[in-house]
């Protein structure tokens, strides 16, 4: 018998349930409203911009920490979100998307045995970068009907092993937008165990109710806070992988570290294209705001039909569903019959909790698609009968 080769601190992981949950869509035929991205391609203007950058010939290396300009446009556009003014060449580190800019953040900044308080559920990557970074997870848990924060559970979550916490707001996968109240917690538990708050905004531009608030804007967090996003969800074009790190130099030089021997830098044409996306300006936003809030009503109002108890996301593209009334016994059980035998894939979230328990009688689905997508997922989730097992 063949031991495994792969690394003892990632076994746990396997393979991600998005790779499982795309591949029994594809077997079988099933509208996939699994992982979140669109089935749909990215502004043309955005598209183009790429095109003109590989013909101009940025085709090699650039600055480790990013285009020049590409730094520029991210810091003006943090300083009209925010307010906050940083420097483009000792504050914001360009990445290959978000999810290089978590993991270059937990192995530049953790040392063995470091905690990281992580809110559950929570994006798959984030306790597996940990361990990558020979840290430990504690984990907080938001829970339906409102995944509201308890800042009780989250101050006691903390020892003094713990070095950071990893907040996520517009939160995937639930959709809630953290309120100034749950972010006024969270940042007195961060200074008062003086703790680094790393903040994943990647779904800023999608608030359906509420209002996004950026964590480093609050009193005493602007120092000790890394600010975390991307052009992927905003710009629908989540396969050119721009994200980016916004922090103060001490924390910048901590994502540099290791992101200089990670990838040393993004795509240099994306990277040229992406100015033009950011530049793009308040009418693009409400535009795409508009489109998803119109993509969220659809797929409310017809899970509501197909008989699941929705909780309604505040923000994001994701929508967690409450399965329990079909009768299956947890939630991989459900979303493989969904997919076998109803045509539809969907995301069993007991993965995204250090309990699979947790996430038993949830499922989540994306609704980053066209709308003859989602309608076609919902009409044969009408098939659905109640009490199957």
């Amino acid at each position: 018998m063949t031991t495994s080769r792969v690394a003892t601190r990632l076994q746990p992981f396997g393979a991600t349930i998005f790779t499982e949950m795309s591949l029994l869509a594809r077997q079988h035929g099933a509208v996939n409203l699994g992982q979140g991205f669109p089935d749909f391609d990215g502004p043309v203007f955005v598209k183009d911009a790429g095109i003109r950058a590989i013909r101009d010939g940025h085709g090699q290396y650039s600055r480790m920490f990013g285009v020049p300009d590409l730094n520029a446009a991210i810091a003006g556009r943090f300083k009209r979100d925010t307010g906050l003014d940083v420097d483009p060449d000792s504050e914001i580190t360009v990445t290959c998307g978000c999810t290089e800019a978590i993991a270059a953040t937990m192995i530049g900044l953790l040392n063995a045995g470091d905690e990281v308080v992580l809110i559950e559920p929570y994006y798959d990557s984030y306790p597996a970068t940990v361990a990558m970074a020979g840290g430990t997870v504690r984990s907080v848990t938001l829970r339906p009907p409102a995944f509201a924060l308890d800042v009780a559970a989250l101050r006691a979550a903390v020892t003094p092993k713990t070095r950071c916490v990893l907040l996520n707001t517009p939160h995937n996968p639930t959709g809630h937008v953290f309120t100034r109240s749950e972010l006024e917690g969270v940042a007195q538990v961060c200074r008062e165990h003086d703790l680094i708050c790393i903040s994943d905004e990647v779904y800023e531009r999608l608030v359906f109710e509420g209002e996004h608030i950026s964590i480093a804007t609050l009193p005493g967090m602007r120092a000790r806070t890394i600010t975390l996003s991307s052009l992927g969800k905003t710009y629908s074009l989540t396969g050119w992988k721009i994200g980016w790190a916004i922090a103060p130099p001490d924390l910048t030089a901590a994502v540099r570290a290791a992101h200089q021997f990670i990838t040393f830098c993004a795509s240099t044409p994306l990277q040229v294209a992406a100015i033009e996306a950011l530049g793009s300006g308040d009418d693009y936003d409400r535009a795409f705001l508009a489109e998803y809030r119109h993509r969220r009503a659809i797929m409310v109002d017809g899970l509501q039909e197909s008989g699941f108890e929705v909780f309604v996301p505040q923000g994001t593209y994701f929508i967690m569903c409450d399965h329990a009334r079909f009768g299956f016994p947890d939630d991989l059980s459900f979303a493989k019959y969904l997919a076998i035998e109803i045509g539809v894939a969907g995301i069993p979230p007991g993965s995204f909790y250090q309990r699979r328990e947790d996430g038993r009688s949830l499922i989540r689905f994306a609704f980053c698609k066209k709308e003859e997508t989602l309608r076609a997922a919902i009409d044969r989730m009408k098939r659905l009968p109640a009490g199957k097992v």
